[in-house]
Parts: structure tokens; sequence; C-alpha cells
């Protein structure tokens, strides 16, 4: 963090010093949870629907808090007190980006309905090679994980990569003004919370407030493989990259010649042409599962060469890139042969089709007899579109031929209709009242060679479900099949 007294701040967001304390004393650090508060740190009291942060100022201060950002005064701790404490995280926030004195310092901004996480995570990874980079932690992606993203910056910060997530029009604007990205990459644009937006074009109209905000001689990294992102580049005064995960460009960044393995980690060569410049190539394994990956890789390599990289030092990153947030696509063997994907943070439609994909990819590919189980939790915040988004998952899935598939949530019904519809028998579409009945269900059915995919919005919590389904057998550490 960028160091700053307890009334610099409360001069810089024009707010009241209430209570005893050290007026002086330097702040270190920012949180918004009380369990994380260290020596010298400013605590945010938000309110929430459950709790309300002021009512851990008294445990913030006990653990060493330099002050805390609250509503109002608390009794028997430094307060600083503003009219909205989310609002003016922001602003400290940006008051402290404002204030480095890093050199070179550049801000790239992430957003997509799918995907946005797992780029993160290999965009982090190839920058850390080139310097000092700072990244959000899971998904700190939205009005406060921005901020307190922002506020780990530190005076050898090189990079700062922000994850951009949306709910609404102008969300993005809004952290834009947070952090102001100089380079802005789109993945795509879904289905991922269309019952708040209201549409799909509403949506590409909300993600594509990145590259509005972009300056001249920043860079645009767009998805040349979805329309709606293509269209962005008329919305901004940046350079346009453009990337593929499966076409030939005449000038961007692509990807070419995909091979899966066992494990269903690609390798394919990756392909740079700029500027007039000759074609540049490198080769690149990945180490996550899933082909969809491919597309996460080939954007975070065009941002990365946005940021100057070379195309070789990016594809040794990618190559020894490993997974670094939780139940996204994670691969685990238990030691009698079962495979279980547990996929089980976040859904939409998108991205329950690259998983499902990836899991007959694997059945297929894996050793003979082995068979493909889905165990499928609703995907929330669809709105009108809900039923008609997870009937087609029901569908999908026996088109492409999953084996077994097991549902619980409010649309479980409709999704082993659709299947059964499609194609998948009877006694193998299961709708399930709970997640102990789900466990049930595949502790008497799992074969030795079966493997297992867990999906569904985070409000269902199914990473239990796949915890479970590991630890009914010991997991030794997966195997590189070769």
């Amino acid at each position: 963090m960028i160091p700053a007294t307890v009334d610099e701040i409360a001069m810089a967001l024009g707010a009241s010093l209430v209570g005893p304390g050290d007026k002086a004393a330097v702040v270190t650090a920012l949180t918004a949870d009380s369990r994380t508060v260290i020596p010298g740190a400013l605590f945010v009291a938000l309110p929430g629907e459950r709790v309300d942060g002021h009512d851990y100022v008294a445990a913030a201060d006990a653990a060493g808090a330099a002050a805390s950002l609250t509503r109002h005064p608390v009794a028997g701790a430094l307060c600083v007190v503003v009219a909205d404490p989310l609002a003016a995280l922001g602003r400290l926030s940006r008051y402290l980006l404002d204030r480095s004195s890093a050199a070179g310092l550049q801000v790239v901004g992430i957003t997509g309905s799918v995907g946005k996480t797992s780029t993160k995570d290999l965009l982090a990874q190839l920058l850390e090679q080139a310097g000092p980079t700072v990244a959000p932690a899971g998904n700190l992606n939205n009005e406060l994980g921005v901020p307190l993203t922002v506020g780990r910056v530190d005076e050898q910060t090189r990079y700062l990569v922000v994850e951009m997530g949306a709910r609404g029009i102008g969300h993005i604007a809004y952290l834009c003004e947070i952090a102001p990205p100089r380079v802005g990459l789109v993945l795509n644009v879904g289905q991922a919370h269309v019952g708040e937006f209201g549409g799909q074009a509403a949506i590409a109209q909300a993600k594509g407030e990145l590259v509005e905000c972009l300056p001249a001689d920043g860079w645009a990294v767009l998805n040349r493989d979805d329309p709606l992102v293509w269209r962005m580049r008329r919305r901004t005064k940046a350079r346009v990259l453009p990337w593929s995960a499966g076409q030939q460009l005449d000038e961007g960044v692509w990807a070419l010649g995909l091979s899966g393995d066992a494990y269903g980690r690609y390798s394919f060569t990756l392909h740079q042409r700029r500027d007039g410049e000759s074609e540049q190539q490198a080769e690149v394994r990945l180490g996550l599962t899933g082909r969809h990956q491919v597309a996460n890789a080939v954007a975070a390599a065009a941002a990365a060469l946005a940021l100057g990289l070379e195309l070789d030092q990016i594809a040794a990153g990618l190559t020894a890139a490993a997974p670094r947030s939780r139940w996204r696509m994670e691969l685990h063997d238990r030691s009698d042969g079962v495979t279980v994907i547990n996929d089980s943070y976040n859904a939409n439609p998108e991205s329950m089709r690259a998983a499902l994909s990836t899991l007959v990819e694997l059945g297929r590919r894996g050793r003979r007899g082995r068979r493909t189980w889905a165990v499928l939790g609703d995907m929330l915040e669809l709105g009108d579109t809900a039923a008609e988004e997870h009937e087609a998952i029901g569908r999908f899935a026996a088109q492409l031929g999953v084996e077994h598939l097991v549902a619980i949530g409010e649309h479980a019904n409709r999704i082993t209709e659709a299947a059964v519809d499609a194609g998948l028998l009877p006694t193998s579409a299961v709708v399930v009242a709970d997640k102990p009945a789900a466990l049930a269900v595949l502790t008497a059915g799992l074969g030795p060679r079966d493997v297992v995919l867990v999906k569904a919005s985070r409000g269902l919590a199914l990473d239990t479900v796949a915890d479970d389904i590991l630890s009914a057998v010991a997991a030794p550490p997966l195997e590189d099949p070769g």
C-alpha cells in the first residue's frame, strides 16, 4: 500500500475524524473484514444483509487497526466518518494510486461474461516474470474488490491487473475511475447476469465501457471471435489488438494447432503479427484443464504483448502457469481412478457448456469403460430466461453424450426432463432434493474409472459435494498420464 496517515486520509476524503487514537498513525493496509485486520490497517465498516461492519469496529481496534472508515462514530475507536464508506473507499484507492511514484506503473482491466478470473490469473503469472505485479485474489471484481486490490499497490509495483465485473450499466465505468486502465481486455459477451441487465445488448453496452475509458495511446484487446466484442473497436480511441482462439488473423494474436491430452490440457501454437511485421510463433502447453482455457490463454498473451512482453517469454510463462483460484476446473484423481472436476465456483450458460464439453472429452480420452457424470445445480441471475436456459443445458448435456445426470435446485426438473427428451435414459437422469442426496446417488453409482463434473452457481455451494466425493477414497496427487 502507498503509505498515508489517518489525518491525511481524512483530509483526502473530506471526512471528520472522531474518537481516541493517533491521527498521525500510518495506514499500512485496507480491509473490510475484521478477521483480517493487521496492526496499522484501515478497517472499512460496511453494512450488509446479515451483519453491519460497524458492529466489528471495536474488534478491529483491538486487533491494531489505525482507524476505521465508518458512516457514524463508534465509541472508543478512531473513526474516519463519511456518508458512504464504500464510495469513500473507492475515492481513497484512487487517491493512493495517484500518489504512487512507482515508475511506469501499467494498469490493465479485464472484463467479460466468462473467464475473467482464469484469464486474470494467467496474465498475472505472465507479468510477474517482468516485474512486481498486483492482481486480485479470487474474483474481487466489484466496487469493493477493485479498491481493495488497488490499495495493495506500493512503490515497487509495475503492473496492476484489475478484474472488472458488472451488474448494470455504468458499473465498469465507475471501476475505471478507481483504476484507470491503459490496456483493456474484453473476453466475451454472454448470458451471465442477463436477468439483471435485461438482455445481451445491454451486457455488451456495459462491457464496452472498459474500452471507452482507454487513452489514445492505450490498447483495446478484443476477442475477434465474438461479434459483440469486436464491434467495441468503434467505441474506443485506443489502438486495437485483436485475438482469436482458433482462426488465423491478418494482424493480432491467435492460436492454431490445438491438441488435448487425456486430462483435457491443450497444446497449441501461439502466433502474433503486428504493425506490418513478419509473423512470429511459439509453442504452448497449458497445465489447465479444458479447451476453453485456450481462449483465456490467448487473451492473456495478447494483453501481455500490449504491455511489452516478448512472445517467447509469454509462451514459456503460459506453459509454466498453474491454477490459482479455487473451484474453477479443479481436477483431482481418487486412488480408485475416479476423476472429479470441481467447477463449482459459479455457473452461467456459457461456462456450463464449456465444463460439460470438457467432461465428455475427458471421458472419451480416458480409459475404456469410463462413464461421465454431471452434477448440475441452478444457474442464478438469468431472469426471465432461466427456464429456457436450464432446459437448453439439459439438452446440451444429452446431445454431448453425458451418461449420468444428477440435478439439484429449483430448475433441476427442467434440466433432467430436457435431457431425457434429447435422448438420455430416464434412469440416468436423477433429481435430488439436497446435497446429501446427491452424494448418496454418486456413492452408490460411481465406478472406479468414472469422471464426474460438479457445477452450479456459487449460491448452491456444491464445492462441498466435490469435496465429499474426493474424501470417500483417499486421493493421491494427480499424475501426468504422458
